[in-house]
């Protein structure tokens, strides 16, 4: 169900070269100007990072709960249910989660790890 979303995720950005992908959470995380905008959980469901000024307005909307990470609610972010992403919803939250995003400075490539 994960690949599913990802493939789904990845029509809707195009060929954005500032979108990045990297493994997290059991799926799939998109990143923008590498800082995490959103993710495919192995569940199938979708994280969205919305800011604390976003999350208000984001849990009102359909199938959207708290993330809630080893027991730690995650503020800022939110998870979707699988049965709420149609393609507009899917539209809709990517769209969200870049309008957070996309002001945020570009984070710095990280140093290749030594051996």
């Amino acid at each position: 169900m994960s690949n599913e979303l990802a493939e789904r995720i990845r029509e809707v950005i195009g060929d954005d070269p500032n979108i990045g992908e990297i493994r997290m959470f059991g799926g799939i995380c998109f990143t923008l100007n590498r800082n995490m905008m959103v993710g495919t959980m192995k569940d199938g469901t979708l994280l969205v990072r919305v800011g604390a000024d976003g999350e208000a307005a984001a849990l009102a909307l359909p199938g959207a709960s708290r993330m809630n990470f080893t027991g730690r609610e995650m503020k800022g972010y939110v998870i979707v249910a699988a049965e709420a992403l149609d393609d507009e919803a899917l539209r809709n939250w990517i769209a969200m989660a870049s309008a957070h995003v996309g002001p945020m400075p570009p984070k710095p490539a990280k140093a290749p790890k030594r051996k």
